[in-house]
């Protein structure tokens, strides 16, 4: 599973919450390229259209 490391303050956006890009449920988080986004949402994301090796 993806752990991502949003201790910066970067991650938050103190003019207020706007919807997840997955979830749509308010959030004050924002990813990398600023989108609205929950941690645990983004971790999930990046799980799921993470090519998976294959196994030999």
């Amino acid at each position: 599973m993806a752990l991502l490391d949003w201790r910066s303050s970067d991650h938050f956006d103190p003019t207020g919450d706007k919807p997840c890009v997955i979830c749509t449920k308010p959030t004050p988080l924002r990813s990398d390229r600023g989108k609205p986004v929950h941690k645990v949402c983004a971790e999930e994301w990046i799980d799921a259209h993470t090519p998976k090796e294959d196994k030999k």
